[in-house]
């Protein structure tokens, strides 16, 4: 694991020198562009006896019937054939009346499965802006609710392969929130770019390169935002074209220097810039090693009286200390050199965590530190 971590950070390295430009699509967003969450509560029907055994389900289900005109309790329905559950879904910002969108279904009660279920229709409705729903019913979701899995069982044992509680299904578009990406200021339209990765270098690199193609048209407004005016002469029906041409040309986008640890899963990530002043570097390890065994007591000197053979437990310790060793940098290093010096060493992803904390210490770490 220790070799597969060094050479990690080699090779991220080399990537970043090898491609260190990046498309302008692939490193922004167009402002307006987005998603809008739906949600809606429904009922699964169809279950082989894995559905909810509490009380809202079924009166969800005499609820639909009563609609239907049959009047039915909760309590007249004893069978664990249907779940309440919680279909959620994303409205893409160009969905059109009558496509198609994918749902999830989650169980909102104690059903143990929804494989083999059906969803019953079920209105999905937007948010306010205020995590309130509002009342508008922008797709309605129905059908199988497909798990992805399966779960068998018998009398003494059982064997399930992924989730069972929760599943995709499909809902239809009966309302459009088409979105708007061009915004009128003073007559004039314009577009923005929102920067995925804040940075204010890569921003002036963007509105540079949009200016080589349509002078005079882009300005990096902050670290995060570039607005970019439409030419007159591009017509309504040439927008899509106009935001192709500006995201299409490269860039080279400018990485942070950043060290992002994850001490969970003894995970190390070094951005490219990242660079370590003069400092010492030793490191030290204890091994301990412990085992546990049984031995056998016999009886050696003839005619002891009541001399027994017996099993005792004996446990073996050994304590090995392997010598630091102080390694100097006299000069800020790269991170290829420092892959390097820490492989030489030999020192171990907890190893490595505990050094990058050490330099940030010190004052030697030149990077931004995040620990996961």
């Amino acid at each position: 694991m220790k070799s597969r971590l060094i050479l990690l950070l080699i090779i991220l390295l080399s990537v970043v020198k090898i491609a260190p430009c990046q498309r302008i699509k692939d490193v922004v967003d167009i402002q307006g562009i987005r998603g809008n969450p739906l949600t809606g509560i429904g009922l699964v029907v169809g279950l082989a006896g894995t559905g909810d055994s509490s009380l809202p389900s079924q009166q969800m289900l005499a609820n639909i019937l009563k609609d239907a005109g049959q009047v039915l309790t909760p309590t007249d329905f004893t069978g664990k054939n249907v779940a309440l559950v919680a279909v959620t879904a994303e409205l893409g910002p160009f969905a059109r009346v009558g496509s198609q969108i994918s749902v999830t279904v989650s169980s909102m009660g104690d059903a143990k499965s929804l494989q083999g279920g059906r969803l019953l229709p079920t209105l999905l409705k937007g948010l306010d802006g205020k995590s309130l729903l509002d009342g508008q019913v922008y797709a309605v979701a129905q059908g199988a609710v497909s798990i992805a899995g399966w779960t068998a069982s018998g009398d003494k044992a059982s064997i399930t392969k992924n989730h069972q509680a929760a599943g995709e299904a499909v809902a239809i578009v009966e309302q459009e929130e088409i979105a708007t990406f061009v915004e009128y200021i003073a007559d004039q339209r314009f577009v923005t770019l929102n920067l995925r990765n804040v940075d204010f270098s890569t921003a002036e690199q963007i509105g540079k390169t949009i200016n080589q193609i349509y002078p005079d048209s882009a300005a990096a407004i902050d670290a995060g935002t570039i607005r970019v005016k439409v030419p007159n002469e591009i017509s309504q029906e040439g927008i899509a074209g106009f935001i192709d041409n500006i995201t299409k040309p490269e860039v080279k986008v400018d990485v942070p220097a950043i060290v992002v640890v994850n001490e969970r899963t003894g995970t190390i990530v070094v951005g490219e810039n990242v660079g370590i002043s003069s400092v010492a570097i030793s490191q030290g390890s204890l091994t301990v090693k412990i085992r546990e065994r049984d031995d056998v007591s016999q009886p050696t000197t003839p005619f002891t009286e009541n001399a027994t053979t017996e099993v005792t437990q004996v446990t073996d310790i050994a304590v090995k200390e392997k010598t630091g060793v102080l390694i100097p940098m006299p000069r800020t290093v790269t991170v290829a050199e420092l892959a390097n010096t820490l492989n030489a060493i030999g020192a171990t992803p907890t190893d490595l965590i505990a050094i990058f904390h050490a330099l940030k210490k010190a004052g030697a770490l030149q990077a931004k530190l995040e620990i996961m």
